[in-house]
């Protein structure tokens, strides 16, 4: 059986869940960087 299918799947996951990852983490950072512009502003 040949393993190439399986490894090329592996790394297509891994960098799926990597992108998906830095994809939330940038997300979380813009909605944190508003939040606290927005209590900036209050104060």
């Amino acid at each position: 059986m040949n393993p190439w299918p399986f490894v090329f799947a592996a790394y297509a996951i891994a960098l799926g869940g990597t992108a998906s990852l830095l994809l939330w983490a940038w997300r979380s950072m813009c909605a944190a960087e508003a939040q606290a512009d927005s209590l900036k502003r209050r104060a």
